[in-house]
């Protein structure tokens, strides 16, 4: 199972990082949600991102946060690093995704809830 940090979490069930949480969570793979709300999502405590917490073998990093407010945390991100990068819709960044790629780092514009639920994740 791919270890996945959700950028953006929240406890929110309304917003589709939420959605993301326990959809991933019901196909077995496991989450680290970080944002700036505090609360649990799926049993986990949300860490927070302005602590910058170190996170180990991530497979993925899921991006509900968008474009304006993602620039300030490009270095934690890309220092994480992940095999991949999910830019969701609304997340699209063209210079993150460049930034990514050139440190090894495949990105992907696509909807973390449909490669779920289509089994492409």
């Amino acid at each position: 199972m791919k270890k996945t940090v959700i950028i953006g979490a929240t406890t929110n069930p309304a917003r589709y990082a939420f959605a993301a949480a326990d959809l991933l969570t019901a196909k077995g793979h496991p989450i680290i949600p970080v944002g700036i709300k505090k609360g649990e999502v799926q049993g986990k405590a949300i860490l927070n991102i302005r602590e910058e917490p170190q996170i180990e073998e991530v497979d993925t990093v899921t991006l509900y946060i968008g474009p304006r407010h993602q620039p300030e945390w490009y270095d934690y991100i890309i220092g994480l690093q992940p095999k991949r990068i999910v830019f969701n819709p609304g997340t699209e960044n063209e210079e993150f995704m460049v930034m990514a790629e050139k440190a090894g780092i495949h990105t992907e514009e696509a909807c973390t809830l449909v490669l779920l639920r289509l089994g492409n994740y």
